[in-house]
């Protein structure tokens, strides 16, 4: 089960670095390039979501797989699991307002509030808490955590993507300037946070399928 997770895993980091991170630089800038691709390589602010997804996606399911194979304590695996699963909707929520601020404001969105670090990062602090408490009260009881976080994280990037797609085509209409890197940001982490959602999903189908065969063998003998 860990060979696969970590399967899983390489193949998501390639798609995150190798299609959405070029994808996102496309959409923000309108063209594709050697030299702006590798500016946001270089760049810090580009690997603080990229660096969130890609670790979330190997907690996820090396949590699932932990949970067959070790007798650890539930009380761990939830509070772990929730954070995780809080950070990428955060990350979320974070995306449909900042593309729909940038969809109704345009490059204006940036000025005041937006303008502070500290203010950003506290309001994405707040929704992170926010989504925890939520997540964890829906599912302290459930057997089945990853299936449902991975169940949440799916609605959640479909719903986030039918705001931040039209939100990127009223934007470049008004040949914004920055705007246009907000919604990028947000069609490719809504991407991004779908594709991740799978993995988890296709790792206990697996384990499903091992334990039936296992059953089967069993009752056989």
């Amino acid at each position: 089960m860990r060979k696969w997770g970590s399967v899983i895993t390489v193949f998501y980091v390639l798609v995150v670095l190798g299609l959405l991170t070029p994808g996102a630089v496309f959409l923000a800038t309108g063209h594709l390039t050697s030299g702006n691709l590798l500016d946001t390589y270089k760049a810090w602010a580009p690997w603080i979501p990229i660096g969130i997804i890609l670790a979330s996606q190997a907690l996820l399911l090396f949590l699932s797989v932990d949970t067959s194979w070790k007798r650890l304590k539930p009380r761990a695996h939830i509070l772990v699991s929730c954070l995780v699963t809080a950070m990428l909707l955060s990350i979320l929520t974070g995306a449909v307002v900042l593309c729909t601020g940038f969809s109704v404001f345009g490059d204006k969105f940036v000025n005041g509030f937006l303008d502070s670090a500290v203010n950003v990062f506290g309001c994405w602090g707040t929704v992170w808490a926010a989504w925890t408490i939520l997540f964890y009260m829906y599912c302290r009881n459930s057997t089945a955590l990853i299936t449902r976080a991975a169940a949440w994280l799916l609605k959640g990037s479909v719903l986030e993507l039918l705001v931040a797609v039209p939100a990127h085509v009223i934007v470049r209409r008004r040949h914004d300037c920055s705007a246009p890197v907000a919604t990028s940001f947000g069609i490719s982490a809504g991407i991004a946070i779908m594709l991740l959602s799978f993995g988890p999903s296709v790792l206990l189908l697996y384990k499903k399928r091992l334990e039936e065969y296992s059953d089967r063998r069993t009752a056989s003998k």
